[in-house]
């Protein structure tokens, strides 16, 4: 999925992802406030499912880029 694609899969019904992983993640109070912002656009959505979703799209648009494309599907084997 790209990163411009996530607006229309938010307003989509929500489906339970398994999370295996948990991560401490430290965001500038803008970079913070605009995910507040897109969690109150988005109300089926908490703020981690979005940060989820933005994280999952971009290393989506990362494996379909060059020169990272090979180093990270490698990587997924």
């Amino acid at each position: 999925m790209k990163v411009t694609e996530l607006p229309k899969y938010w307003e989509s019904k929500r489906e339970t992802v398994e999370r295996s992983h948990d991560y401490n993640l430290r965001l500038p109070l803008e970079d913070a406030a605009r995910i507040a912002a897109l969690a109150e656009l988005y109300p089926d959505r908490s703020e981690t499912d979005i940060l989820n979703d933005m994280v999952s799209a971009a290393l989506d648009d990362l494996v379909r880029q060059s020169p990272l494309k090979d180093k990270l599907a490698a990587k997924d084997k």
